[in-house]
């Protein structure tokens, strides 16, 4: 049996550039932060007699060949280690799918270490990231970046500077515990209690930014206009990663607010009324400086950066059904929790 726990994270800045729309044209950019929320993959080979493969997610699948299973990812992901060994595959996550937190990477990254620690298989954070991408963006032709899978696979603050041709150069931000101390304090995030793909809103933008051949005059007037939302996003974001490195949060807070005004470009779907709502009246009465929907669903988790009055903050946000989710910073990305085919080896070898 072996166990993989692999972070989620919170984009900080430069989300939306990491798609191949965007950086193939101008390269991509995002900051961004793993957190202690995690998707936990084990994988346990089954005995042979058992003949079948077992996949347990938000349902049950027991089915006789690879072939034969629906979940896209563990399909492919085994097709891709040409895995012959009937495996039971289960995975159980500490926040909830489709609440812009990344799950699918770190789903993804997590069961990619476990298949390649089943196979004795090197699994450097960048070559299973790498993977990762390859599977979801290649393979199975989602419309994703390739932010979630780097950071699930890296953990900590991290810049991922993505190249023309898709490479990815990724660096660590130096954040001392100071910063992280008024970060947690500071940057509430609430969880709005919608779940929401993030597919057909990162598929419109990918649509937007490739629509300025088409020569329909409105089609070119939102392919300028969500290609010139992007550059500025991604402007922020190398803003909002100097104000870490100066230590400036409240800085931070500020272009959350212009990013905000940005995203809303991108699609109809980013945002909700209720959510712009509460956003703007969050910003006069409790002074919030900044805020964002993390991920690109239109539902799941908020962020709003208060400098003070955050308590109050919380009691407003709760009576309107959207409660605090605390946070802290995961500095370790996808990790083997557990290697009981390791632990098994070594008594096989210390028995002869």
């Amino acid at each position: 049996m072996i166990i993989t726990r692999t972070p989620f994270r919170i984009t900080l800045g430069g989300g939306g550039t990491d798609l191949p729309s965007f950086y193939r044209e101008h390269g991509g950019f995002v900051f961004t932060m793993a957190i202690n929320k995690y998707m936990h993959v084990i994988v346990h080979r089954l005995p042979v007699m058992e003949r079948r493969f077992v996949i347990r997610y938000s349902k049950v699948e027991s089915v006789p060949s690879v072939n034969d299973i629906e979940h896209p990812i563990v399909r492919e992901a085994l097709k891709l280690h040409e895995i012959s060994d009937f495996l039971e595959i289960t995975s159980i996550a500490d926040i909830p799918a489709k609440t812009g937190l990344g799950s699918s990477g770190a789903y993804t990254v997590g069961l990619l270490k476990a298949l390649r620690t089943l196979k004795d298989m090197a699994s450097e954070p960048a070559d299973v990231a790498h993977e990762a991408c390859h599977l979801e963006m290649d393979i199975l032709q989602d419309p994703v970046g390739k932010q979630d899978q780097y950071i699930a696979a890296y953990g900590g603050f991290r810049t991922l500077d993505i190249a023309k041709d898709g490479t990815v150069k990724v660096s660590s931000v130096p954040v001392d515990s100071y910063v992280v101390a008024e970060l947690v304090q500071k940057a509430c995030v609430y969880y709005t209690g919608i779940q929401r793909s993030a597919a057909v809103v990162l598929r419109e933008q990918a649509d937007g930014v490739g629509r300025s051949d088409s020569g329909a005059s409105s089609q070119t007037k939102r392919s300028t206009q969500v290609e010139d939302s992007l550059l500025r996003i991604k402007d922020i974001g190398y803003q909002i990663t100097q104000a870490f490195r100066d230590r400036d949060l409240d800085r931070f807070g500020v272009l959350m607010d212009e990013h905000w005004q940005s995203k809303r470009q991108l699609s109809g779907k980013v945002t909700l009324s209720a959510v712009e709502e509460l956003y703007d009246l969050t910003k006069k009465e409790f002074g919030v400086l900044g805020g964002k929907i993390i991920g690109a669903g239109g539902g799941g988790f908020v962020m709003l950066y208060a400098p003070t009055r955050q308590r109050e903050l919380d009691d407003f946000m709760a009576s309107r059904g959207m409660p605090r989710v605390s946070f802290f910073p995961s500095m370790r990305g996808s990790t083997v929790v557990s290697d009981m085919q390791a632990a098994d080896n070594f008594e096989r070898v210390a028995a002869s």
